[in-house]
């Protein structure tokens, strides 16, 4: 299984964390409980319970001395007045990367979903939905998927002007479904450089799927730009550029199970003000849908903890999530968990991770 460690993308603005092996083996471990602690209980933990629990003999004193160390690397903070400490962001961040020993799903596990994901039949929306409430149930978080991309089959392809410097586009679907678009063109366009651009696209794209023909219709474009008039390729490009950033999220949508699982531990008011900025959060599905699709990118388990995601930065959430892929070996949507950043991290990962592939295997398989 492959679990990716940091991402460099803007988006998130994460600043990177410190390698495993620049803390010394007895840091390390102290640092390790520490963190496991609070992923367990929630709650901070102090030297002399650490001292308690160490496998190796060392003072509450000596404990508290790495405990400055960690604290001032910036992977633990003492919450409020709290003699114990909990880790930080990026502490959470340093122990996924460097030190979490994945745990390995048991056989009754791997069983159950099976048996679950499996039993919807071949109807596609049953699967994800069975799959996304089963990872909510074994994870206690909320379950999240995003649905497969819609080949969309092109009829009809218009361009329509829709005031100074600004034009309407109509793509019409074979299915009869309609997408409306908005576009910048230059001032003063005329009404012939519309028809041009409609009829020149119109004729490329109908019958087929717009990401087929992408690359061949700039390739032309290109190479006749000498007999387009000017205004009719800047249209035309506007279009496609426009079409380039969106058009994979076509008839795509966001699936969301277990919201209220959410709610099972929450024990304080400053919590349940972050489950409901999260609850905020899911509603802008759009949104989460961009933030998923990141994932797609990888060719594994994917983790965002709180602020690395600007999108969840004020709930403090962490998202496991994997890519599934069609028949084709192509990824089509993501399946995940999100709740608070006090995690499983360890049994959730192999759990979204080979639920994933249920589901590509799945989704990849012929029609019986």
């Amino acid at each position: 299984m492959s679990v990716p460690t940091h991402r460099t993308d803007p988006i998130l603005g994460l600043s990177p964390s410190p390698a495993a092996g620049t803390l010394a083996e007895r840091s390390r471990e102290i640092f390790r409980r520490i963190v496991e602690s609070y992923l367990d209980t929630g709650e901070p933990v102090g030297s002399r319970t650490l001292s308690q629990r160490l496998p190796m003999a060392l003072s509450p004193a000596s404990i508290r001395n790495v405990m400055a160390d960690l604290e001032q690397a910036g992977l633990i903070a003492a919450p409020h007045t709290s003699a114990g400490r909990v880790p930080t962001q990026m502490g959470l961040r340093f122990f996924v990367d460097g030190l979490l020993e994945v745990g390995a799903l048991s056989d009754g596990e791997r069983r159950t979903i099976e048996a679950q994901v499996a039993g919807s039949g071949r109807d596609v929306g049953a699967l994800l939905g069975d799959a996304t409430a089963l990872l909510s149930g074994l994870s206690h978080c909320a379950g999240l998927v995003v649905t497969p991309t819609r080949e969309r089959t092109l009829r009809h392809v218009e361009f329509v002007a829709a005031g100074p410097g600004r034009v309407l586009v109509v793509l019409v679907s074979e299915d009869g479904s309609v997408e409306n678009r908005l576009i910048e063109a230059p001032l003063g366009l005329p009404a012939s450089a519309l028809v041009e651009a409609t009829n020149f696209l119109s004729h490329r794209l109908r019958g087929r799927t717009l990401d087929d023909v992408r690359v061949a219709i700039r390739a032309e474009l290109e190479a006749r730009r000498a007999e387009l008039d000017t205004l009719t390729a800047r249209v035309v490009e506007a279009g496609l550029a426009e079409w380039g950033g969106g058009d994979a999220a076509f008839g795509r949508s966001l699936i969301v199970r277990g919201q209220a699982r959410l709610l099972d531990d929450v024990t304080a008011a400053e919590d349940l003000e972050r489950i409901r900025l999260l609850f905020d959060d899911l509603e802008r599905k759009q949104d989460v849908i961009q933030l998923l699709d990141l994932a797609r990118t990888g060719d594994g388990v994917s983790i965002f903890i709180g602020a690395e995601s600007k999108l969840f930065s004020l709930s403090g959430s962490s998202v496991i999530v994997s890519p599934y892929r069609d028949a084709h070996d192509r990824i089509v949507g993501a399946i995940g968990v999100i709740g608070p950043t006090r995690l499983n991290y360890a049994r959730i990962i192999p759990m979204v991770d080979y639920t994933a592939r249920v589901l590509s295997r799945l989704i990849g398989a012929p029609a019986g």
